[in-house]
């Protein structure tokens, strides 16, 4: 299945819920807003929500400075 992660092509298993992309990506332990579709998904709904051929995923992650 292709998806789009944060503006990459990526080819992903079948199946794959929003939660555990976010894993993949190395932000399970990391604050972060996930978008699919350009629509938000609140945290509590990633465990359910299953990604689908052609989706359009952003993750996006607070940077401090100063």
């Amino acid at each position: 299945m292709r998806i789009t992660v944060n503006g990459q092509p990526t080819i992903v298993t079948d199946q794959l819920t929003l939660e555990r992309l976010v894993a993949d990506q190395g932000l399970a332990d990391t604050a972060c807003a996930a978008e699919v579709n350009k629509q938000l998904v609140p945290k509590a709904q990633r465990d359910t929500h299953t990604l689908s051929d052609g989706d359009v995923v952003e993750l996006v992650t607070l940077v401090g400075g100063g």
